[in-house]
Order: structure tokens, then C-alpha cells, then sequence
């Protein structure tokens, strides 16, 4: 089964363009199919029955995995199967009728105005790698960018007097997306800073860059941001991503478009971004309980 996975995983990144990421996270998974599998014997497609994926399915079931992760593996291997089934190698997809778990969707994580403030202020701005830590910020609270496409961002593609960048997203879709006026001063300082190591001469248009002068990886961007949270007082988990959520939700506070949120996010569907709508009433509400004086609980009868 193993060289089937290797063929899908290929066709991802040949014809879809998947990120190394998505790559990666689709092999761990489908590895782990595959070995099961094969540990009981099934080695070709045509032994991929409803039985057997049941089979899998009690084996997820068995380690008490997080039902984000169960989730995530199945819609893996489902994947597969529809590769399986286009190239041939299956008549019909036997997990059509796989049951698989509801899934309940939790709110983002996101910080308020007055951490994101604290977070920008967190960076040592007198050092090299303070201004280049304050440029990342600013950059993906105004872009509203994923870790990937500000780590990817190319020179050639940032128009600083415009205060715009094309980035690419997810399935190599490329979107324009906005940089602020802080956003801007913070590009300004770090790619005119003198110290600012030189770009790799194998990629010389990299913006974010790390000591030796090569490409930041998206796993350098977390410490990154994790250092900055921590410097700033804030205990939550702080990732990329929380700057990302954070950034839809406050437009949503500040009364923008959702459909202009969803363009900004690059969203293909405007389903994915109605969960900050959700986000933004939650956050509201909170403020109504602890403000208004007839908000507060009603007693126990």
C-alpha cells in the first residue's frame, strides 16, 4: 500500500500544489494506514473493504485520539481512496458509508486590542532581531497572514508605497492583501537596517530573514511569536495563527464586510469565515454581562 501513498502524495503536489506541510501531515497519516493495513495482510486496493476501515476506524478509536486528530486522518484517507477510485484501482469508494465524528467546532483563540498592543511593544526594537520580530508582527496582524505565506513573502511582490503584497496561499492561490501604516514603518526600518544580514544568494527576494541570512522556516516564526508573548505577559498559547484569528475578528468588531473579511482571509467559502462572526458575538456579549447593570445572573430560586 505504501507505494500507492507515495503515488497520491505526489499527484497532491504535482497537480494541487500542496504545501510541504500539507504533504507531510498527509504521509504521517497515510503511513499509518498503510501499516496497518498491511499488518493484516491487505497490501493492494482491492482489499480495501467497509470492514477493514472499520477495522481502522476501532484502531483510532482504541487510542483515545483527539477528535480533531481522528477527523483529520480520515479525511486523509479518504483522499486516498478518491485517488484510488479515479486511477482504476477501486470501483467505488468503500468509505462512502464510513460513520465518522461529529465534531464539535471551538472558537478561535484571539487576543484583545490591548494584547495585540502589548504583543507589537514586546519586541527589543535598539537590536537587528528586535526590528525584524516587530516587522513579522505588524506584518501578519496587518495582513492577516498564515505563517507560510509570511514566511514565503518575495521582495518583488511588496509595494511599501502602496502599502499591498501578493502572497500565496493555500493550493498555490495567490491573493492581494494589505499592509497598514505600522505595518509599513516596521518593512521600512528592518529592510533598510544596514545590520540586516544579506539574503541567501539561492534566495535572494526572501524578506524575513534569519542570522545566516536565509528564509525564516514557519516553525522559527512560532518562537518568535511565543517570545513575543511571552515578553508581553500573555499566558494563553500564542501562535501565528491567534495574530491571524485576531485580525478577522477585529475588522468584524470595527463593523467590516464579511464577504471583504473573507477576501482579505482567502477564503475560498464564506461558511469558514463566519466563525469569527461567532467569535465577535461571544466577545460582545462578554462585554454586555460585565458592563450592564441588569446583565448579572438572576438569583437561585
Amino acid at each position: 500500500m505504501h507505494e500507492h501513498v507515495d503515488r497520491f502524495l505526489h499527484r497532491m503536489a504535482s497537480t494541487r500544489g500542496a504545501s510541504p506541510h500539507t504533504l507531510k501531515a498527509y504521509g504521517a497519516d497515510l503511513g499509518e494506514f498503510a501499516e496497518y493495513l498491511e499488518g493484516r495482510g491487505v497490501v493492494e486496493p482491492g482489499g480495501l473493504t467497509p470492514r477493514a476501515l472499520r477495522g481502522f476506524l476501532a484502531h483510532l478509536d482504541e487510542r483515545e485520539l483527539a477528535k480533531a486528530t481522528v477527523q483529520r486522518k480520515l479525511s486523509s484517507v479518504r483522499g486516498l481512496l478518491n485517488h484510488l477510485v479515479r486511477e482504476g484501482q477501486l470501483e467505488a469508494n468503500p468509505a462512502a458509508g464510513l460513520r465518522q465524528r461529529r465534531q464539535s467546532r471551538r472558537l478561535p483563540s484571539v487576543l484583545s486590542e490591548e494584547e495585540i498592543e502589548s504583543l507589537l511593544a514586546a519586541p527589543d526594537v535598539t537590536t537587528p532581531l528586535g526590528r525584524r520580530d516587530l516587522a513579522i508582527l505588524e506584518t501578519m496582524y496587518s495582513a492577516g497572514t498564515r505563517a507560510a505565506e509570511t514566511v514565503g513573502l518575495e521582495r518583488a511582490r511588496l509595494n511599501l508605497d502602496d502599502g499591498l503584497a501578493r502572497v500565496m496561499g493555500k493550493g498555490r492561490k495567490e491573493r492581494l492583501v494589505a499592509i497598514g501604516s505600522h505595518a509599513v514603518r516596521a518593512l521600512r526600518s528592518y529592510l533598510g537596517d544596514p545590520s540586516r544580514p544579506p539574503p541567501h544568494h539561492g534566495d535572494p527576494g526572501a524578506i524575513f530573514l534569519s542570522r545566516q541570512g536565509t528564509r525564516l522556516s514557519t516553525r522559527s516564526l512560532e518562537r518568535i511569536v511565543a517570545k513575543a508573548a511571552l515578553r508581553a505577559g500573555i499566558t494563553r498559547h500564542t501562535t501565528p495563527h491567534t495574530l491571524r484569528h485576531s485580525f478577522a475578528t477585529h475588522l468584524l468588531d470595527r463593523g467590516a464586510d464579511l464577504r471583504a473579511v473573507q477576501e482579505l482571509l482567502g477564503h475560498a467559502h464564506l461558511v469558514t469565515t463566519q466563525i469569527y462572526t461567532h467569535v465577535s458575538i461571544e466577545r460582545l456579549r462578554q462585554v454586555y454581562e460585565k458592563a450592564h447593570p441588569r446583565a448579572e445572573a438572576a438569583p437561585a430560586s
